[in-house]
């Protein structure tokens, strides 16, 4: 379980995030959305401890982010971040086998446990052919699913991923979101995504977050959350809703 209790979060006087407070349910599938600018990034970076928010506090499993021990919160939580190209030239198999780190003690050779874990990891995500190939030699889409395959090996129970469908075509957008989908119904990993994609985030993610102006406007079931009405509000557009797919007609005039 993850809450957010009375969470700030602003560079200088710039206000990213305004006093939010909410829950996410063990097990569960969100999405994280809002217009650009709204906190969503930072929000993620707060959960993991990568930001340190002026006010308030996180919680997982009732106990303060700023509690746990570097190795302690690496078991708990996986984030993929937005930019997937490493800075380095590593295998994919040795860039999967990173999320074996929180488990390993220094200078220590992986046992047939962590080869097991990352080779499982690699078949889920369907990279086990790729484990040769360097970042360089890997499409998007396949850099993707082995960053993806990286917290998979990480074995947290939670996972955080920044926009991982940015920048893919249609086909591979929904790759990506189908198989985060199976690894919250087998494994029972809470997971919390940026979704920008709005039909994407209704078709996949039971549950939603909205932001607007660094405030939560809605948790709750995507169905509720993506309204026509709340869609006007949040990002300026008119929508309609049609068996299940949403349509942008023009920016709202209201």
């Amino acid at each position: 379980m993850i809450q957010v209790d009375n969470l700030s979060f602003k560079y200088g006087n710039h206000v990213i995030l305004d006093h939010l407070s909410f829950q996410i349910d063990t097990g569960g599938l969100y999405a994280l959305m809002g217009p650009n600018g709204c906190g969503k990034t930072t929000l993620l970076r707060c959960i993991a401890r990568l930001a340190n928010p002026q006010e308030g506090r996180v919680l997982v499993d009732g106990k303060d982010v700023k509690d746990y021990d570097i190795r302690g919160l690496a078991q708990r939580i996986a984030m993929v971040r937005q930019q997937t190209i490493p800075d380095f030239e590593f295998p994919a198999y040795d860039i999967v086998m990173m999320g074996r780190h929180p488990y390993q003690h220094r200078l220590q050779a992986s046992t047939e446990e962590d080869l097991h874990i990352v080779e499982t990891a690699m078949q889920t995500t369907h990279t086990w052919h790729l484990r040769n190939h360097v970042p360089s030699q890997l499409s998007g889409g396949e850099m993707q699913r082995v960053m993806i395959a990286r917290a998979l090996a990480q074995q947290t129970p939670i996972m955080l991923l920044d926009e991982p469908t940015s920048n893919l075509d249609i086909a591979h957008q929904l790759e990506i979101m189908q198989l985060l989908q199976s690894i919250n119904r087998t494994e029972g990993k809470t997971i919390l995504i940026v979704v920008h994609d709005l039909n994407l985030a209704l078709r996949f993610c039971p549950q939603s977050l909205l932001l607007y102006q660094g405030h939560l406007f809605f948790n709750g079931n995507s169905l509720e959350a993506l309204t026509p009405q709340h869609i006007s509000h949040v990002f300026g557009v008119e929508a309609s809703l049609t068996d299940g797919f949403l349509h942008y007609e023009r920016p709202y005039a209201g």
